[in-house]
């Protein structure tokens, strides 16, 4: 048995079943137990090279040990780094880490992880996942391993030197036409989902905003004065829409900016008296069994919609319209910023209508919708659609 000294700390490396053992004694932890660390190889440099690694480690406040893996890591995370973050969100990462991180790199031990192995991972999966999916799982690492340096189980994040490539391309989004937007309405007003597409579809509100609205944020004007229907009714000419709320985390908006007040277009206003007239209907029918959130759309007891539900909903509807069924929700605001577009309303006015906090975001996420552009929103979709209907009618 030898006796060597390694940064301080006392060591000892004896043979054992025909190779070495090393131990190094690192002090005592919080509740005054001894620290004492084993190491195994072949040969006794072999054993010393580990040990030093061991004291390297601790004095750079390193505590994971040889075999914490990537999975534990990511697990970690997913357990303690997603606190207080909305339902849906934890579930979209804990898919990416079960089904992209876990299964193909999670077996690596997180110490020993580097650059060219989350490299080799992420190309792996550029024939699979689209640009922005592989984001996602890159950042589930990323963050996982942010988490591990910040309980000192490693000293750097590897994931962060990497940049994430190109996947394959994804579906675009895309925008109803006038046309396929009345043949859409005109269908939607057969269902309880209709207030629900007309004001998406004629504002641009997104779905987060339309399933979080409040009748608290639904105001009348009234004698020159905006009033909340719940005080005033809806039996007015003029409605608007506070979208001060969504359904992420908090109940904040997207942004800042996405915080506005929106005039609601004859048609939706329309819409909306007729979804009021109908939740009435549902309350009494549910009775004891009605869960007042206050929700303009909920479902038939007064809960909040599920966004999975209503996207099935949704899809019914355009199949039922003649659109096919490979519509989402979300392009009902893709199709509101195409009809704006095409009838001369300015980038910077579209940009206000939809919550952006600059003209580039808009151009950003819209520019299939766009159009080279001038004037405002309800105004102008209540022409839109009576020039539509007034065509259709002739």
């Amino acid at each position: 048995m030898s006796t060597l000294l390694i940064r301080n700390y006392q060591a000892t490396i004896y043979p054992e079943d025909g190779g070495f053992t090393g131990a190094i004694s690192l002090g005592s932890d919080a509740r005054g137990r001894r620290i004492r660390v084993k190491r195994k190889g072949k040969t006794e440099k072999i054993v010393k090279n580990k040990l030093i690694k061991v004291a390297e480690d601790r004095d750079a406040g390193i505590k994971t040990a040889e075999n914490y893996t990537v999975e534990d890591a990511v697990r970690d995370w997913l357990a303690k780094g997603l606190k207080g973050r909305d339902p849906h969100t934890v579930e979209t990462n804990r898919i990416l880490a079960e089904q992209h991180v876990i299964p193909l790199i999670g077996k690596a031990r997180l110490k020993k992880l580097t650059a060219d192995d989350v490299d080799e991972w992420l190309d792996g999966l550029t024939d699979k996942l689209a640009t922005r999916s592989l984001a996602g799982v890159h950042s589930v690492l990323k963050r996982s391993i942010r988490q591990a340096q910040a309980r000192d189980r490693v000293l750097r994040n590897v994931a962060e030197l990497v940049t994430t490539p190109k996947g394959k391309e994804g579906r675009p989004s895309k925008a109803m036409t006038l046309e396929q937007s009345n043949a859409l309405l005109k269908q939607a007003g057969r269902t309880r989902l209709y207030g629900y597409v007309a004001v998406s579809l004629l504002t641009g509100i997104r779905t987060e905003e339309a399933r979080a609205l409040l009748w608290s944020h639904v105001v009348a004007r009234v004698d020159g004065k905006w009033h909340p229907v719940t005080e005033v009714g809806l039996k007015h000419k003029k409605f608007a829409i506070y979208v001060w709320r969504s359904v992420r985390a908090g109940g904040d908006t997207k942004t800042e900016k996405s915080r506005r007040t929106l005039e609601l277009p004859g048609r939706a206003a329309a819409a909306l008296r007729e979804h009021h007239a109908r939740q009435a209907k549902e309350r009494l029918v549910a009775g004891e069994d009605w869960k007042d959130h206050g929700l303009v759309f909920c479902s038939q007891v007064g809960t909040p919609l599920d966004a999975s539900h209503v996207r099935r909903s949704f899809r019914a509807i355009t199949k039922a319209a003649g659109l096919g069924e490979s519509w989402t929700p979300r392009e009902l605001r893709h199709s509101f910023v195409s009809i704006m577009s095409d009838n001369e309303v300015s980038i910077e006015d579209i940009a206000d209508l939809v919550g952006h906090s600059s003209t580039a975001t808009t151009e950003e996420v819209y520019r299939h919708q766009l159009k080279p552009v001038i004037t405002k929103g309800a105004a102008t979709i209540n022409t839109i659609f009576k020039k539509s209907k007034q065509a259709k009618s002739a």
